[in-house]
């Protein structure tokens, strides 16, 4: 039972990575279209939905590195998609905002996911603080990739900076969401087939090329 319980705990992660996969092609392509200074920030926050997600599901920290992955693999995939090179900062800039995001996540639930992380304001402050955290980080993404981060118009101020409060207040939002989500995934891990991880990758790759191509 127990070994049952890990491996359909690893599906559910697998199945919200690609659903974070998906939504970073299909969201990220619409903000861009209509907010793309302020995509990024937006992103966060929804990035951070999938990792409190992934987190109240299992609670593990082994679940939230798996998700950064899966998501960085999508990521991949797109890149195939728009046939650009890895090292494009269309691509490595958001794959290292991911590992930021859920190293932030996790540096702090150090501190309030105890007693704090019980209550709706504490996860509210656990999603901020991981925003700001993530959000005050993204610079360093040049020492990473070689590619600086954006810069607000006109100004040399980061966009990760200038729109901090933005991911900061949507984060104070989906962190909530994803534990109380996760928390009711948890509840399905006995029931998960075998074969439904596998189906949500292939559907949600599938939706990204029709996502790229119409």
């Amino acid at each position: 039972m127990e070994k049952r319980n890990a491996v359909n705990a690893l599906g559910i992660v697998v199945i919200l990575g690609s659903a974070w996969g998906l939504s970073e092609c299909v969201l990220g392509a619409a903000l861009h279209a209509c907010a793309s200074k302020m995509s990024g920030s937006l992103m966060t926050g929804v990035a951070l939905f999938f990792i409190a997600a992934a987190w109240a599901a299992t609670e593990k920290a082994w679940s939230v590195a798996l998700l950064v992955a899966v998501a960085s693999l999508f990521k991949m995939f797109d890149a195939l998609l728009l046939s650009l090179p890895l090292r494009d900062g269309a691509i490595a800039n958001p794959i290292f905002a991911f590992i930021l995001e859920g190293a932030a996540f996790v540096v702090v639930a150090a501190v309030v996911a105890g007693k704090l992380g019980r209550r709706t304001a504490g996860r509210a402050a656990w999603g901020g603080s991981a925003a700001l955290v993530a959000a005050g980080a993204f610079p360093l993404v040049k020492s990473v990739t070689g590619i600086a981060a954006c810069v607000a118009p006109g100004m040399s101020i980061p966009l990760a900076w200038y729109y901090a409060p933005l991911a900061v207040g949507l984060s104070l939002i989906t962190v909530p969401l994803g534990i109380w989500a996760g928390e009711r995934a948890a509840g399905l891990r006995l029931r998960l087939k075998f074969f439904e991880p596998s189906v949500a990758v292939a559907l949600s790759l599938a939706l990204m090329v029709l996502a790229r191509h119409f």
